[in-house]
Formats: C-alpha cells, sequence, structure tokens
C-alpha cells in the first residue's frame, strides 16, 4: 500500500500540538513531505522534526499545493487564510484537511465547499473531539436511539481564566473572533453531530467584551498575562441556536469569565427517553460521560468516567488526535467518507457567523 503523502501549510501552534506528531504516529500510512510557513526557519524545523529525508520547505503555499509530490494538503494556519489556501489545493488537485473552524465568515466557507465538490477531492475538518472515548460513546448511545428525541441541548466551551496568549488569538482580522470561533466550534460540532440535526431555523446571541480589555483582567490566567491593549475580540459569547423541528441548543463559550466550573468541547442532552452530560477539560482532570434515566420508578445516574487524555498544550499526539489522522488517511487510500462531512463543518461555520451577526444587530438572524 503506498503512503499517502502530506504537505502542512502553517508549522506553528497546532500543526506541532497535533497534527504532524499524530501524523507520525500513522506513519505507516503516511509521510511529510513538504512543510510550508511564512517563517522559513519555523518549516525548517519541521522538515527535521517530522519529515522525509529531503522534504520541501517552502515559504509560499503555491508553491507546495503545487508540488507534484504532495497528495494532501493540511491547512494549519489562523481561520482568515483558511479559505484561499484550501481553494487552492483543490485546484491544484489535492486532498485538504483544514483545521477547525472550516472558516472565519460563510462566505468564504461557501468557496471551500464549491471548489471541494469541483475537485472530486476529500475534504475534512479539524474537529477531533469526536473521536475522544466519551464522545463516541454518547454518540453510539444517541445513534441507538437510547436517548429518544433530543429537543433541548447545551453546548459548553467555558474557561475561567485561560486566554490563550501565544499566536495570533486575540488578532480579530486574523482570526474573526475570539473564544466562540475558537473552542465554542468544537462543543457546537460536538452537539449537532449527538443530534444528528443541522436544519437550523434561527439563531440569535450575544458577545461581551467585558473582560479582556480591562487594565486588570489578566491577573489568573493559567498562560500567564495577556495584553488588553490587542486583545480585540470577545472574552465570552453566548447562543440560541433554534432548529426547524422545533429543538434548541444554547451555547456558551469563553476565555475569561467569573465562573467556578469551567470546561471544553463538552455537551448536555435532553431527549424523551433519557439524557446524558460530557464534562471535559477545565474543572475535569478526567473526562465524564453520565447518563440520566429512570429505571423501576427511581431516577437513576450511570457514569463512566474513562482514564481520558491531557489536552495537547504542550505538545504530542493525543488519542483523539492519532484517532482522527487515522480514520482520515484511510478515508483517502480507501475511497471512503472522513467523520467530519464538509456540510456539517459548514453549518457549523454558519451558525458561528449568526451569533455574531445577532449580537452586533441585535436582531434574531433567520436562515
Amino acid at each position: 500500500m503506498a503512503k499517502v503523502r502530506v504537505g502542512i501549510v502553517g508549522c506553528g501552534g497546532i500543526a506541532n500540538q497535533k497534527h504532524m506528531p499524530s501524523l507520525k504516529a500513522n506513519s505507516d500510512l503516511n509521510e511529510i513531505v513538504a512543510f510550508c510557513d511564512i517563517i522559513e526557519e519555523r518549516a525548517v524545523k519541521a522538515a527535521a522534526d517530522y519529515g522525509v529525508e529531503g522534504a520541501k520547505v517552502y515559504t509560499d503555499y503555491n508553491d507546495l499545493v503545487n508540488d507534484p509530490n504532495v497528495d494532501v494538503v493540511h491547512v494549519c494556519t489562523p481561520n482568515v487564510a483558511h479559505c484561499p489556501i484550501t481553494v487552492a489545493a483543490f485546484e491544484a488537485g489535492k486532498h485538504v484537511m483544514c483545521e477547525k473552524p472550516m472558516a472565519h465568515c460563510t462566505e468564504d466557507a461557501q468557496k471551500m465547499i464549491d471548489a471541494w465538490k469541483a475537485s472530486g477531492k476529500k475534504f475534512t475538518i479539524g474537529y477531533q473531539n469526536r473521536l475522544r472515548d466519551d464522545t463516541q460513546t454518547l454518540h453510539a448511545s444517541c445513534a441507538a436511539g437510547e436517548l429518544g428525541e433530543i429537543y433541548m441541548a447545551k453546548a459548553h466551551a467555558l474557561r475561567r481564566r485561560a486566554v490563550p496568549t501565544w499566536g495570533v488569538f486575540p488578532n480579530k482580522a486574523l482570526q474573526g473572533g475570539g473564544p466562540l470561533i475558537d473552542i465554542g466550534t468544537h462543543a457546537l460540532d460536538i452537539t449537532l453531530w449527538m443530534m444528528d440535526n443541522y436544519d437550523v431555523e434561527s439563531v440569535s446571541g450575544q458577545v461581551f467584551y467585558k473582560l479582556g480589555r480591562q487594565a486588570d483582567g489578566p491577573d489568573g490566567n493559567v498562560f500567564g498575562p495577556w495584553d488588553p491593549e490587542t486583545f480585540e475580540v470577545e472574552d465570552s459569547a453566548f447562543g440560541l441556536v433554534k432548529m426547524k423541528n422545533g429543538a434548541v441548543i444554547y451555547l456558551e463559550a469563553s476565555w475569561a469569565l467569573n465562573i467556578l466550573k469551567s470546561m471544553e468541547a463538552s455537551c448536555t442532552l435532553c431527549g424523551t427517553k433519557a439524557g446524558a452530560e460530557i464534562h471535559h477539560g477545565g474543572s475535569y482532570p478526567k473526562d465524564e460521560l453520565i447518563y440520566n434515566t429512570v429505571e423501576h420508578n427511581q431516577l437513576m445516574e450511570k457514569t463512566i468516567s474513562p482514564a481520558g487524555v491531557v489536552d495537547f498544550f504542550e505538545g504530542g499526539a493525543s488519542a483523539e488526535g492519532v484517532r482522527e489522522q487515522k480514520q482520515w488517511l484511510e478515508a483517502i487510500i480507501n475511497d471512503g467518507e472522513p467523520l467530519v462531512k464538509p456540510e456539517q463543518a459548514f453549518v457549523v461555520t454558519k451558525i458561528l457567523e449568526a451569533i455574531y451577526k445577532s449580537a452586533e444587530t441585535g436582531k434574531e438572524v433567520i436562515f
């Protein structure tokens, strides 16, 4: 079996923390043959650490996507660059894995969808949290109908004080937003996936610029102080999503919020037969999956507490990252479907943009 030849565009945080270590862990399926970064030294280092002998180094993504030795392009750049790189890669006949979110706006996401459909290649978005043990288990329960009709859900992406102080996270021009588009996107993705419902009726929301821009805001941040003068994005955001079948989703996202309990890529599901909650990250050192139901006229709770994995802030391949790359590479090799479908990721981007738009206009956004 020939190995998939991968090219990495963007050799910064997420490439080093997830993509390249996870690809290396699947070295029987792939080899990284090209690296691109606007800072050449980063691409050179990535090539030395993860590349095959003679791996190419580029500073212009157009050179990488047109390299005939590259089969698939991984887009690991700031959000606003996702669209032009992805479109160029499809036009060059490459498969594409783009890091989450698909794009910073619906217009760009649509361009990516159109280029993908015209290319005939594979396309997926980096929502690796679907591959955790707890999310896989709960999704199997939902697919089997064990919760019944899920008509109310909450998507949780709350940090008490964990503002990222590296890269371009506070830069609105490059990222398109703050915690809503950064970590809220993961919580929304797994919630929609559990419900298997992408038919949105309307969205309303509010965003806050309260703590990030305060002079004393940086106190207590787990990643060290941030600069309030360059903090351009929201520090928290909240949205209500109404589905066409009447179901609702409440989305909450923050990098800094005065709360006691924090969690990320988590969800609460309420169905006609049972309910379930996932607690991941933040206040929960181990992932928790808790079902609630009624048995023999008694309220019951069933808890699964697997060993869990540590988020990849310090680098290294997490279990879900390795699984993500394995299923993606196998989809390419076997001409199968990746777990995260572009149409699903498109809806996530559309909802996130609608929350920002609703907050700006003070009006509900009708789909």
